[in-house]
């Protein structure tokens, strides 16, 4: 009976080993982090440090939350919204406008050698200005080059939470620019929650006009298109205007060169003439067929 016994616990201890098992994590659909697989070389402060100067600024943070409660209940689309009227998003005239921007190149990411600025002229108007550079780096990595983006701080409700802007009152875009007579590329970020939606952008061409003279782009949310990491996507559908949570503009053409725009101010406007809530024309396909 004992020799059973122990020979029960044999095959157990057996058995138990030989069906531990482990699955490791599905990468399918999955990004190592927000950045794409781009590094941040960015070098933050010990723990105690950032929770010291967290409990400095409390006390803004508290007032910023009350604020925030007080705008839900006093919120009236009726008395704010008023149609043909723009309402400013982002204005410039000193350095704090500026810092709600962040420059980046090709070359930060170490793939390519272009080169840009965002600055102020002496008439307090932004200026988006560099050159592009379409060399490749030789590292075997990088097919195209050439390059520059400015794109808007992520919105932020008190305590540091994450929002998005709400635009679902307008839809219009307006801006008033001063360009070179490129084009541009326009682009409304729309991050989810999920991993999946880190990617998600809409973009929409700006086209610009050479010459001393400013210029107002009126541009319909409704003629924005969905991309993925630079990919048009095959289904397309309506930006949604209550995710935005960022804004971008985008220096890229097959050529390199300097360029030079201007920005007076970009705001948003709702405009009842306008009537069209999605511009493309969509079908369906027989499954497992994409479209080029």
């Amino acid at each position: 009976m004992i020799s059973i016994t122990r020979n029960l616990c044999n095959v157990c201890k057996e058995s138990s080993k030989r069906f531990i098992a482990t699955s490791p994590s599905l990468h399918a659909f999955w990004d190592r982090d927000e950045k794409s697989g781009y590094r941040d070389n960015r070098k933050y402060p010990p723990f105690k440090e950032r929770m010291r100067d967290g409990l400095k600024i409390l006390k803004s943070e508290i007032a910023l939350w009350k604020e925030e409660m007080k705008e839900r209940f006093e919120f009236d689309p009726i008395l704010i919204f008023r149609a043909g009227e723009v309402d400013v998003v982002w204005r410039f005239g000193n350095e704090e406008s500026l810092a709600k921007w962040i420059n980046t190149d090709d070359r930060d990411n170490n793939e390519g050698y272009s080169k840009s600025s965002f600055t102020l002229t002496k008439e307090g108007k932004a200026l988006f200005s560099g050159v592009t550079d379409m060399r490749v780096p030789k590292d075997g990595k990088a097919k195209r080059a050439g390059y520059c983006n400015i794109k808007t701080i992520r919105a932020k409700r008190s305590f540091q939470r994450d929002s998005y802007l709400n635009w679902t009152s307008y839809n219009m875009l307006v801006m008033r620019i001063r360009g070179d007579g490129r084009t541009y590329l326009l682009n409304l970020h729309t991050k989810g929650y999920h991993d999946l939606a880190w990617n998600d952008m809409y973009h929409f061409p700006l086209f610009t006009r050479g010459g001393p003279y400013w210029q107002l782009v009126r541009i319909p949310f409704s003629k924005f298109f969905y991309a993925a990491k630079g990919r048009i996507q095959d289904r397309q559908e309506s930006i949604p205007l209550d995710r935005i949570a960022s804004f971008g503009i985008t220096a890229a053409e097959r050529y390199g060169g300097e360029f030079s725009l201007e920005i007076d101010y970009i705001g948003v406007e709702f405009d009842p003439n306008h009537t069209e809530e999605f511009a493309y024309e969509m079908y369906k396909t027989d499954k497992y067929i994409v479209r080029c």
